[in-house]
């Protein structure tokens, strides 16, 4: 049977993307930009190699003792005063968040990033119960007031361009039309969510690391806005997968070296906050979820993909992901990464993504934690057509390239025949039915095929 979605597929949502090609030009251009940043930043570490095996290591032991950490975990976190949760999956993450809000009486709170809540779709499923969350990330504030997700997990608002923010600003929080200036904006910005940080009763956060050893999380950010809304806020709601944990405290020198530098070429987050205990008459609450990962660690040749400390690298040196959009990808993670983490938790879903991918490898290449990315995007793209989620066009298609390529007289007569058509009759194969017409010229066929000027050749 033919798989459906209910969404355009990646090819389809890129060529919408492509429409305007002025987009995509500096949309490329700027993330090649922040992986040159990062080319930099990592070239002037000689240990850089280092820290990358390091940080793999440690994650592997992570992820081949998940249970025994996350119980270190959970215990000294309640020995901290942080009352812990356990989800498992979104909907039940979602319901805490939702109970613990309802306990407070609040109809508004505020939000800094999370991927995880944006995984959930925590926004939507609370506003349908009546409480409005503010995102305190300015790109994901942004992309809030365009009714949009994040089309980038560190660069939420990629693809806006600055007259497009400026119009939203317009129109939401009252700025002089026309006004594109970005220091302009962003201090109308801060001047609105102050406001919102300081009337928030309840503050969500994500979670970067969370540390077994001593049950504290840290929370990175560029802007301070994890911190305004935590440290104003009398309800803490820190909500993590269950991945994030790392063994110890003196772990982070690893990981927090190659963050920021993998994400923007940084040395170091502006901000990396540790949560440890709540403060006299506020409440934390720490919300582990699971969603697909346990599943995810049971698949040995996908488990590796936990590793990921969601730092964007590998979308900025992606050239798919940076000439499509991360809409494109219909999830809360994109690029190569979210191509491999969606197919498990929809396989049926996501069984355009893997096939949206080169497979140069140059995602692997950038990865702090070293996931083998394009080995596991071709290996998705095997178990899905082996589970019958590819399409019938392309298994059709791969056939008949199996029946040619099997068979050397089928291959060279195939051969010849297409060389002929193209010099002849090259409308057959110039046109709009030929995807790979679209964006390129067909090269001019050749007089011979290699096999007849080798034999003409060799000695």
């Amino acid at each position: 049977m033919e798989p459906t979605t209910a969404h355009k597929e990646h090819a389809e949502l890129a060529a919408d993307f492509n429409k305007d090609e002025a987009r995509v030009d500096w949309h490329d251009e700027t993330l090649w930009w922040v992986r040159q940043k990062r080319d930099k930043m990592a070239w002037s570490l000689p240990e850089w190699e280092d820290l990358r095996e390091t940080a793999s290591r440690i994650k592997f032991n992570v992820l081949g003792n998940l249970h025994d950490y996350l119980l270190e975990f959970e215990k000294n976190a309640q020995l901290n005063g942080a009352t812990v949760h356990w989800a498992a999956d979104a909907k039940e993450h979602n319901e805490i968040v939702l109970k613990l809000l309802k306990e407070q009486g609040v109809q508004r709170m505020v939000k800094s990033k999370s991927m995880l809540t944006e995984e959930c779709h925590l926004n939507p499923f609370l506003a349908e119960h009546g409480i409005d969350v503010i995102d305190t990330d300015l790109g994901e504030r942004i992309v809030q007031l365009a009714k949009e997700p994040p089309s980038h997990i560190v660069l939420p608002c990629i693809h806006k361009k600055k007259e497009e923010i400026g119009d939203l600003f317009h129109i939401h929080l009252g700025t002089p039309a026309g006004n594109a200036d970005p220091k302009f904006l962003t201090a109308a910005a801060r001047l609105h969510l102050r406001k919102e940080f300081i009337q928030s009763h309840v503050a969500i956060t994500g979670v970067n690391f969370a540390v077994a050893e001593t049950g504290e999380m840290v929370v990175c950010t560029n802007e301070g806005n994890a911190d305004m809304g935590a440290h104003l806020a009398d309800v803490h709601i820190a909500c993590m997968g269950i991945e994030k944990i790392i063994p110890q405290r003196k772990h982070l020198g690893v990981f927090l070296r190659l963050l920021a530098r993998s994400a923007t070429g940084q040395p170091i987050t502006t901000y990396s906050s540790h949560f440890r205990k709540p403060g006299a008459g506020r409440q934390l609450h720490i919300v582990l979820v699971d969603n697909g990962r346990s599943r995810q660690l049971g698949r040995e040749e996908f488990r590796n993909s936990l590793k990921c400390i969601r730092c964007g690298a590998c979308m900025n040196t992606c050239p798919v992901y940076r000439r499509s959009g991360g809409h494109s990808y219909h999830n809360a993670v994109a690029g190569p990464i979210g191509a491999i983490l969606a197919p498990n938790l929809d396989m049926k879903e996501n069984a355009d993504l893997p096939f949206a991918s080169t497979l140069c490898g140059s995602c692997s290449n950038v990865c702090p934690v070293k996931i083998n990315i394009h080995e596991q995007l071709y290996q998705w793209r095997q178990v899905i057509v082996q589970e019958g989620y590819a399409k019938t066009s392309k298994k059709a298609s791969m056939a008949m390239m199996n029946m040619v390529l099997s068979r050397p007289t089928v291959f060279k007569t195939a051969g010849g025949v297409g060389r002929w058509v193209m010099r002849h009759f090259p409308g057959v194969v110039n046109n709009g039915m030929n995807p790979w017409y679209k964006q390129r010229d067909m090269p001019e066929a050749p007089k011979e095929s290699f096999a007849d000027w080798y034999k003409k050749n060799k000695q």
